[in-house]
């Protein structure tokens, strides 16, 4: 149990520090150690590691990475950020294109892969104008985590909840689409207040963009098929597979390229995260955790506690390893607390640069190219943006009887 505790609270450690200090080690390495670890020791088997991977989840999660690639593939990204720049010359109205593109893009293709592909596009166009980047940066990442929370398939937390409660796909969007709004709404009003917007002195230069129709037209048969797949007994994982194997029986995009496009360090930390929180949670020490907060009467699906640990949680160690650990903990969390724990858990991502994986993409596909945003830049926004959002979530979700008091 030692060892199953000490590589837990390492593993978390690192989690929320990015990397263990003294080390070139990111997210995905700290957690592939302490898998490696765990199972060195002979703590963990090798079989009891591969059981306790969610293997529905990462399949799914893979077969969306696919379906993105087609759209990356077809040149759309590019040709999306040429077109939003053209509005660099009325500040407010960029603001607003870029904040309702990446929340829409994100509910559909999950927001990790959209902010990896539009990040250095969208910062090349506007440096060129000679604008000042971090506002518009901080829209990218504030609108992708709430544009993802539309969905169960908008970013990784996400798939895994509606995976794990086997949730219903557009009952959950019924939920989450007005306070999704209202968070859209709030990031614009935020950033506007809080940045002093430029208008570009020079008209943007036409891009020479090559665009596929065919090839995006794929992606958008594919990406519409799959939602229409999601209204059928049919289960997510095997539709988006299905789909996934036939993008890549193509002549013309190579299937290296494809596959090469996938989040694979996202996949591996996911992989690693299941073996080491289900050794932890054979401990017993989490449950009894929890049986203690429920005799306090704490019970985490009331408001009192989801909220505060949502926003905790999701900016130390961050939304996906926090959703990881709390469904291995509590795995008879009903249908209302998990539709609760997906749009808080995401909401709450956007306080710090550190809260969701999304936001650090951002950043670090911004900085070679020049455009620093910084920890300060994204709390100057994100503390106001996610405070409201938190709040006129949690009364939505007390209004609809998903959470309570």
């Amino acid at each position: 149990m030692t060892i199953t505790v000490l590589v837990f609270a390492v593993t978390y450690i690192g989690m929320g520090l990015g990397g263990l200090p003294g080390l070139a080690l990111d997210r995905t390495g700290v957690a592939l150690l302490g898998l490696i670890v765990l199972i060195g020791s002979g703590t963990v088997t090798l079989a009891e590691a591969s059981t306790a991977v969610d293997v529905p989840t990462i399949a799914l999660l893979f077969a969306l990475m696919i379906i993105s690639a087609q759209f990356e593939q077809s040149g759309f990204y590019n040709w999306l950020a040429v077109r939003i720049t053209k509005a660099a010359v009325q500040p407010r109205l960029l603001l607003a294109v870029v904040i309702l593109a990446t929340g829409l893009l994100s509910a559909i293709l999950t927001n990790d892969v959209v902010v990896f592909a539009l990040t250095p596009l969208l910062c090349s166009g506007l440096i060129a104008l000679n604008l000042d980047v971090r506002p518009y940066l901080m829209a990218l990442a504030a609108a992708a985590n709430a544009g993802s929370a539309a969905t169960l398939i908008g970013n990784p937390q996400n798939i895994l909840i509606g995976q794990a409660g086997k949730l219903d796909f557009w009952r959950y969007i019924a939920i989450a689409l007005p306070p999704t709004l209202v968070v859209m709404a709030v990031i614009y009003g935020v950033i506007v207040l809080t940045w002093q917007l430029q208008p570009a002195m020079t008209k943007p230069q036409p891009g020479n963009v090559i665009l596929s129709r065919f090839q995006l037209g794929k992606g958008i048969v594919a990406a519409v098929t799959l939602v229409g797949l999601f209204l059928t007994p049919a289960p997510r994982e095997v539709a988006a597979l299905g789909i996934a194997g036939v993008l890549l029986l193509s002549r013309r995009l190579s299937s290296r390229d494809m596959i090469g496009a996938v989040d694979w360090h996202l996949l591996l930390m996911f992989t690693c995260l299941f073996g080491i929180t289900d050794a932890f949670a054979k401990t017993g020490l989490a449950q009894a955790g929890v049986a203690w907060l429920a005799q306090a009467g704490l019970n985490p699906d009331h408001a009192r506690l989801m909220v505060p640990i949502s926003l905790l949680a999701s900016n130390t160690i961050g939304n996906v390893p926090f959703v990881v650990l709390l469904l291995k903990v509590l795995p008879q969390l009903g249908t209302g607390a998990l539709f609760c724990l997906a749009m808080l858990s995401t909401f709450a991502g956007n306080l710090l640069l550190t809260g969701s994986l999304c936001n650090i993409i951002v950043a670090e596909r911004a900085a070679p190219l020049g455009a620093q945003l910084s920890f300060a830049d994204f709390a100057r926004a994100g503390i106001p943006i996610t405070l409201i959002s938190m709040a006129v979530t949690a009364l939505w979700l007390l209004a609809t009887r998903l959470l309570v008091f």
